[in-house]
């Protein structure tokens, strides 16, 4: 199992220790560094700039949003910073949901998600390939766009600038069953959101007939410390935003993807407690059990004995939001 940094988004303005948590990940032989978008700060110039202060560790975005770039400027910006960084890039991809979809970029939530994806997936690989011009019929992203407000005089085009990698790594960020077992078919790899090593079974029809090699990378909160309740807070303070805040109330993936790990009436009850304005108090109704086994927080024993539950199972990449290089360390020496 391979290690990965997940730096995340920005919350107010860039975070200061990101670019020195990368390279302390790259000297400990951390495989690949990550970084996201929600509606602030974006993932490739972020990746970008550590890309141009780092040598080897892979870069991967941990995902950029489907909708925030057509499916053209999403191959350009990863083709052009593979080059840049010399064949380093890992392509994340993520639909994201209505709220963002529509709230953030202005655009209407895809009614097929599945087929938007394949779509999306496929004009990207195409351009990668760079075989021919690139063409897509589908009904989301349509190449050469044939709409009635359009002028007719579009034509297919190949990217004038040849990509370093045709076989650039892509994944994606699924949460439903059917998602997560297109993705098998469709990806290089599966960027999950949530990850217990003791519920692995949650996914196991849904990846029963991924192929040999096939990435499953999900992200854990790990914190090396004597307090665990206190270790976990964080990551329950994530938690109630992203099942109590990034979604409605009938249409949340984040809460669906909790209650399927066995912890429906307390999904609801966060999201209940959110969207009343509740927002502290959500974060104190998450379950510290549910916080706990998708991280790895407390004592190095204790992290010890834990790690070896993630080796064992699908995981190949753990990708690990740590808050300092002490806890990079400590997981560096545990895995070698």
């Amino acid at each position: 199992m391979r290690l990965g940094l997940a730096l995340g988004y920005w919350g107010r303005g860039p975070d200061p220790r990101h670019l020195e948590l990368a390279r302390e990940a790259e000297r400990l032989g951390y495989d690949s560094v990550w970084t996201a978008e929600a509606w602030g700060s974006d993932a490739f110039t972020a990746l970008t700039w550590i890309a141009a202060h780092t040598s080897r560790i892979k870069l991967g975005t941990g995902i950029v949003q489907m909708a925030a770039r057509t499916p053209t400027a999403t191959a350009m910006q990863a083709l052009t910073l593979d080059h840049l960084s010399g064949g380093r890039m890992l392509l994340g991809l993520g639909l994201s949901g209505p709220q963002v979809v529509e709230g953030w970029y202005g655009r209407p939530f895809p009614k097929s998600p599945l087929a938007a994806t394949r779509e999306y997936v496929d004009v990207v690989r195409q351009v990668l390939r760079r075989e021919g011009p690139v063409r897509s019929d589908g009904l989301f992203h349509p190449l050469p766009y044939r709409g009635p407000d359009g002028t007719g005089l579009g034509k297919p085009l190949k990217p004038i600038t040849h990509p370093l990698r045709a076989d650039l790594p892509l994944l994606l960020g699924a949460e439903g069953p059917k998602n997560i077992a297109q993705t098998t078919r469709i990806a290089d790899g599966w960027l999950p959101l949530y990850w217990s090593p003791r519920r692995a079974d949650v996914y196991a029809a849904s990846l029963a007939d991924a192929p040999e090699g096939f990435l499953i990378a999900p992200m854990a909160r790990a914190v090396v410390c004597d307090d665990v309740a206190e270790g976990l807070l964080p990551v329950k303070a994530m938690l109630g935003f992203y099942i109590g805040g990034m979604g409605h109330a009938a249409r949340n993936f984040h809460a669906d993807l909790m209650a399927r790990m066995g912890y429906e009436a307390e999904a609801r009850r966060i999201q209940e407690l959110f969207l009343q304005g509740r927002k502290e108090e959500a974060v104190l109704a998450v379950p510290d059990a549910f916080a706990d086994e998708i991280s790895l927080v407390g004592p190095r024993e204790r992290i010890a004995q834990r790690l070896e539950l993630w080796r064992t199972g699908p995981v190949t990449d753990l990708l690990v939001t740590a808050p300092d290089p002490h806890t990079l360390r400590v997981l560096a020496e545990l895995n070698s």
